[in-house]
């Protein structure tokens, strides 16, 4: 994990090259599917805690966000517990939505 913010583009560009480099990473502007469909992980202590359902409360942010196309929620996770950020917040996983009624 990155702990300086300026090595920060390093850790995300080696995430992200991995991620190209085996094949789950896409490049897609699709809407996420609802918020009933999140999974969030964290890690801590290089432990794995997956909860269902979103989370957000006023002292968190929304950093963006990426899609990939991978076979399952398992394998997402695991691709999600890799993300630079994990360690220091939380990640949360959901389906692609198929369509703007996924997005109420």
């Amino acid at each position: 994990k990155a702990k300086d913010p300026a090595a920060a583009p390093a850790y995300w560009g080696a995430w992200g090259a991995s991620m190209e480099a085996l094949g789950p990473l896409i490049d897609s502007g699709a809407p996420l599917a609802g918020v009933d469909e999140a999974t969030t992980i964290r890690v801590v202590d290089g432990k794995r805690h997956v909860e269902d359902g979103p989370f957000a409360t006023t002292k968190e942010l929304f950093g963006g966000f990426v899609i990939i196309d991978v076979p399952d929620r398992e394998t997402a996770l695991e691709w999600a517990a890799r993300a630079p950020c994990v360690g220091a917040g939380s990640v949360e996983v959901r389906p692609v939505g198929e369509g703007p009624e996924s997005m109420a």
